[in-house]
C-alpha cells in the first residue's frame, strides 16, 4: 500500500519544539512520517511517498524516502497523524491523480453551504488519511495544494492544558465520538494545525 514517508514543512524547527514536538536534527516523527522542518516557502511545501508512482498534481520530493521511525513521546500528547488536508480547484482531476498513483478512493462527503457547496474525498495512505477538499460542482484551473495537518492525541484535555490559550476550544469532529481543537494561528505556524481525540472505534472500515 502506498504511504506518506515525508512532509516538507516551512516552519522553523524551534517553533515546533515550542509546540511540544520532539525535534531530532530538524525533523519530527509521527506515524512513521518524517516531518522535515525549515524548508523554504510556506506551509507544507511537498511530500514523498513509499510504494507509489509520482503524483504530478502535488509537489513531490524526488530524493529517496527516509526509513520510517516510531513516534516518540511528544510532550503535547501527539500519537499519530490522523489526516493531511489537500485543497484543490478541481476535485475530479486530483482524485484521478491520486488513484493513478495507487491510492484508492474510500468515500466522498458533501459539505459546505448552498451558496458554496464543497465535497471531500478521502484516501488512505498507510496509517494516515488524505482528505481532499474541492468544489462539489464547478471546477477551475490551478494547482492543488497542501493545506493543513490534524494529529491524534492520547488525551485532548491534557493537550489543551499543555497549549493553554494557544489552542482554541474543542468541538465535535466529523467522526462520531471524536473532538477536534485547532491551534491559534497567532502562534506563528504557517500550517493550520489541529489536534483530535482518539478514535475509540475499530478502524477497519472507511475513514
Amino acid at each position: 500500500m502506498a504511504e506518506i514517508s515525508l512532509l516538507a514543512i516551512a516552519d522553523p524547527a524551534e517553533l515546533w519544539g515550542d509546540l511540544g514536538f520532539v525535534v531530532d536534527d530538524g525533523n519530527v516523527w509521527v506515524s512513521g512520517i518524517c516531518h522535515r522542518l525549515g524548508e523554504p516557502g510556506k506551509g507544507v511545501v511537498a511530500w514523498a511517498l513509499r510504494d507509489a508512482g509520482a503524483i504530478e498534481e502535488l509537489p513531490t520530493k524526488g530524493d529517496a524516502p527516509p526509513a520510517a521511525r516510531p513516534t516518540p513521546e511528544h510532550p503535547n500528547g501527539v500519537v499519530a497523524l490522523d489526516h493531511l488536508v489537500v485543497a484543490t480547484p478541481d476535485l475530479g482531476r486530483t482524485i484521478v491523480a491520486l488513484e493513478s498513483a495507487g491510492a484508492g478512493l474510500r468515500r466522498t462527503r458533501d459539505t459546505g453551504t448552498a451558496e458554496r457547496p464543497t465535497r471531500q474525498a478521502f484516501f488512505r495512505l498507510g496509517p494516515t488519511i488524505v482528505e481532499v477538499v474541492g468544489p462539489a460542482t464547478e471546477s477551475s484551473s490551478g494547482a492543488a495544494r497542501f493545506f493543513g495537518l490534524a494529529f491524534t492525541v492520547a488525551d485532548l484535555d491534557a493537550t489543551a492544558r499543555f497549549f493553554g490559550e494557544r489552542l482554541r476550544p474543542a468541538k465535535d469532529a466529523v467522526q462520531p465520538g471524536r473532538q477536534i481543537a485547532t491551534l491559534d494561528r497567532a502562534v506563528g505556524s504557517t500550517v493550520p494545525l489541529a489536534f483530535m481525540s482518539p478514535d475509540r472505534r475499530a478502524r477497519a472500515g472507511d475513514p
